[in-house]
């Protein structure tokens, strides 16, 4: 480092913060953890030995426990709460359904894509109809440049079958001139 830009270049360097000191665990600590971890595995597993008896008496203490607390908490009410009974009218209370309640065959409501979908084929089906049926603007369109195009062709074949037997007439004329001119 030099002398001169010794703060400057410090303050670019990567890693830590500014001015603050790195701490390190000790070797203690970590021990200290390790065992710590180690105890509260082994009361996990000795928890998960019970017997089926001191598991039963358990939950039937639990059971007792609960009951004692609903009575208690059923009497216990501060201020008006035991005079009156009040239910939010805005409160939408979420019914839970069994699988053998759900409604599997009844019609379902279609979802907004679902319908404008089907709102999209059946205005194309009554479109293609009517196109079909020469009775929209497009149709009419096309069927009167189709018979532009139909009087163009039967004129242009009219003008070839002429040219063709002008062509004969003239080939014809031409063979007989030549006959004459040998006799």
């Amino acid at each position: 480092m030099h002398l001169g830009v010794g703060k400057q270049h410090e303050t670019r360097r990567k890693g830590g913060h500014k001015g603050r000191m790195r701490t390190y665990t000790s070797p203690e600590e970590i021990d200290a953890q390790m065992k710590a971890e180690k105890e509260r595995k082994k009361e996990e597993e000795e928890g998960a030995a019970l017997n089926d008896s001191q598991v039963e008496e358990k939950i039937e203490e639990a059971k007792s426990d609960s009951e004692d607390s609903d009575e208690d908490s059923s009497q216990k009410r501060k201020g008006v709460e035991g005079l009156i009974d009040i239910e939010n009218p805005n409160r939408v209370v979420q019914k839970t359904k069994k699988v053998t309640e759900l409604e599997l065959e009844g019609p379902q409501p279609l979802s907004r894509r679902e319908r404008e979908e089907i709102e999209k084929q059946k205005a194309k089906e009554r479109y293609m109809k009517m196109h079909l049926a020469g009775k929209t603007d497009q149709a009419k369109a096309d069927l009167a440049r189709l018979a532009i195009i139909k009087k163009q062709r039967e004129d242009a074949a009219r003008k070839k079958e002429e040219e063709r037997k002008a062509k004969e007439a003239a080939a014809a004329a031409a063979k007989g001139l030549h006959t004459l001119s040998l006799k």
